[in-house]
């Protein structure tokens, strides 16, 4: 029997989510009242319901470029520590009421220090914020544990310094670092001293390749720098020859992706904004989950993609007949590629998410038996 989870069930499942830009979920009604706080005046509007059309707009962007232009306001109301604190907490509250056990949400600390805040500060304003919001969803009866990324910008030249920063709160909340920004005439090796810095310091790293930019950017970020896990990496599918009967060959570097279980932070929804892919149902994720790559499914920016987890499951179950046990896969690959250390993610997979999917699926069974029994009477 295949399971089809209703949306119900997907919302209470629990969820891991790897792939999530701070600034790419704030909440519309935040956007508005932080502006006013911060004599922010750029805004296209300073009406909640009118910001919330213009966000989601971003579905319609079709470019990466036109996509990223909104991030400029989001990111013009987090210069002050009390606005970004407030945006990790409301981060960290809205993940958990989405059912998301485990987070890692990113962010480059250099875009909140136009107005005088220094990198510290930013960081300490962040993992402030989600201090305050998990314990406030913990009152609420939604528990969730969250670490940060710290992400540089690879346009810019800040990389090591903010690998260092990394490496400096990696025991306070910070659980890795991620370059990002535009792929294209900007490779990882840009950035290469930051990154032979963190292997040399044991710490963790991932990096944006294979969005915005093809195979040649994932062979750096691998071959050269040395990630762990790939952000997005959805292009790696053009090293994959699928035949007219359906076979497929891999070539050496889907083969080396797929052999050593590297990640793959997969944000369907988002992929189809910035018209890196062309629809849902021709997203490569089925293919490549079909080919048990290291898969797991993210939101990348809520906002801008109206998506939550829930919301990418569900969509992904609608086109590809996706059951529970396909979620629970997707979550725990996500839960093994996770920065914190081995043990407390084997203790999340057996203690909280086998038993929420086994939870979900005796309901399926108790149904069953229910529908059986009164067909018998």
């Amino acid at each position: 029997m295949h399971d089809v989870p209703t949306p119900d069930q997907i919302q209470r499942a629990p969820k891991v989510l790897l792939h999530d830009h701070l600034d790419g979920g704030v909440r519309p009604k935040t956007v508005a009242e932080l502006a006013e706080l911060t004599g922010y005046d750029a805004l296209p509007t300073s009406d909640v319901d009118g910001l919330t059309k213009w966000f989601a707009a971003a579905t319609e962007a079709g470019s990466l470029e036109e996509y990223l232009e909104r991030f400029v306001h989001t990111v013009g109301i987090m210069q002050t520590a009390a606005a970004i604190s407030r945006v990790a907490a409301e981060c960290a509250e809205d993940l958990a009421a989405d059912g998301v056990v485990y987070a890692e949400v990113r962010y480059a600390p250099e875009l909140s220090t136009h107005k005088g805040l220094s990198l510290d500060e930013v960081v300490e304003a962040i993992l402030d914020g989600f201090r305050q919001g998990t314990a406030r969803a913990g009152h609420s009866g939604h528990h969730i544990r969250v670490g940060v990324l710290l992400c540089a910008m690879r346009q810019e030249s800040r990389a090591k310094e903010i690998a260092e920063l990394a490496v400096k709160y990696r025991d306070h909340g910070v659980v890795g670092f991620d370059i990002a920004g535009p792929e294209a005439g900007f490779p990882p090796t840009r950035s290469l001293d930051a990154f032979e810095y963190l292997r040399r310091e044991n710490c963790h790293f991932t990096i944006h390749a294979g969005e915005g930019f093809g195979l040649p950017s994932i062979w750096e970020a691998i071959q050269w720098c040395g990630a762990a896990r790939l952000g997005h990496g959805v292009r790696i599918v053009e090293d994959i020859a699928v035949a007219e009967d359906g076979s497929t060959r891999l070539g050496r570097l889907a083969s080396f992706v797929r052999d050593r279980r590297i990640p793959l932070e997969m944000c369907p929804r988002s992929n189809v904004h910035t018209g890196t892919v062309s629809s849902l149902a021709d997203h490569p994720i089925a293919l490549l989950r079909q080919l048990n790559f290291r898969v797991t499914v993210n939101t990348d920016n809520r906002l801008m993609s109206q998506t939550s987890m829930t919301r990418e499951f569900a969509e992904l179950a609608e086109h590809f007949g996706y059951g529970l046990d396909d979620l629970q896969w997707f979550t725990i690959n996500a839960m093994k590629s996770a920065f914190i250390p081995f043990d407390q993610r084997l203790a999340l997979i057996d203690e909280v998410i086998k038993p929420g999917y086994a939870a979900l699926r005796s309901e399926f069974v108790f149904d069953s038996v229910a529908q059986y029994t009164a067909a018998r009477r």
